[in-house]
């Protein structure tokens, strides 16, 4: 039987979040969709819902060929493989050319704000991804832009919680952070309304923030004051190795706010309400649902 919808990194938090809202918000028959894993097992509660479940790994063709199989519309959402540079990479151009051979109809692919020429260390992944599906014979995809997640601040909030301090190399840049369950209603959407188009979607908050502002309204949320203490990126990396992150990882952490304060993840778009006709949740009114949390930070 042909599904109409399979969403990869069904197991992981986004990808739930995506077949939530495909059979919550959009209300596609649990029927028409199927959830692919590397842990097909994780995947019981859907599957009694009525949602196929397949396995999929993509380090493994056949398990792609396999997987894909009469599926018309295939969300890839991109691997967590960071810790082998270019490994994602690899990963990703094997599951757009098993799309590709599955004779998918219209691909989606969960990528990153301007992936070309950022200075985060792991952009050449998505910039590599989105050349491979522009260069595919795929008859339509959808490539998903995603702005860095509310969740995400919650790694720099512990450590400035417990010591009052939160360490920036991004300078004045800004962040136009969005909820992660705004990123997958809007997921959702595009996979529904998926057609013959070719089209990029840049999912962003309505409003952008420096790290000086998120952390004013996270001291108020939590009770404690926090101060930004500016630092040079090579200071922020080392930092994080004394804290116990192997270097090669801290050095992608640190990327990150090179990129912030490059301008990288600050522009604002109205792709999120054009997609779900809503707006999404105010970065303020996620910090206090999460106050209970912050305040569990203070040391």
């Amino acid at each position: 039987m042909t599904a109409k919808y399979l969403v990869t990194g069904a197991s992981g938090q986004l990808g739930q979040r995506v077949l939530h809202h495909l059979l919550a918000t959009e209300a596609v028959p649990a029927s028409d969709i199927i959830a692919a894993s590397r842990k097909p097992e994780q995947l019981a509660d859907l599957a009694a819902k009525g949602v196929q479940t397949r396995r999929v790994d993509f380090d493994d063709a056949a398990s792609m060929q396999a997987a894909f199989a009469d599926a018309q519309r295939v969300l890839i959402i991109s691997t967590d493989t960071l810790d082998r540079p270019g490994h994602r990479l690899v990963q990703h151009r094997a599951a757009v050319a098993a799309a590709e051979k599955a004779g998918v109809q219209h691909l989606l692919y969960t990528s990153m704000p301007e992936p070309k020429n950022s200075p985060l260390l792991f952009a050449p992944d998505h910039e590599g991804t989105e050349a491979a599906i522009e260069a595919s014979a795929l008859p339509a995809w959808t490539i998903l832009r995603n702005n860095w997640y509310f969740e995400n601040v919650m790694m720099s909030a512990g450590p400035a919680l417990a010591s009052g301090h939160w360490y920036s190399a991004a300078g004045e840049g800004k962040v136009a952070h969005i909820l992660r369950d705004d990123i997958a209603r809007a997921i959702a959407a595009a996979l529904v309304a998926a057609g013959s188009e070719k089209k990029v979607y840049t999912l962003t908050g309505s409003t952008s923030y420096t790290h000086r502002e998120m952390a004013s309204l996270i001291s108020a949320a939590a009770g404690k004051e926090i101060a930004v203490i500016d630092v040079p990126v090579e200071g922020l990396v080392q930092g994080m190795v004394g804290a116990g992150l192997p270097e090669p990882v801290a050095r992608v952490f640190a990327s990150i706010d090179t990129m912030v304060g490059h301008g990288g993840l600050a522009h604002i778009t109205g792709d999120f309400k054009a997609l779900t006709g809503v707006e999404p949740q105010s970065f303020e009114a996620w910090v206090e649902s999460q106050s209970g949390a912050f305040k569990s930070m203070v040391a």
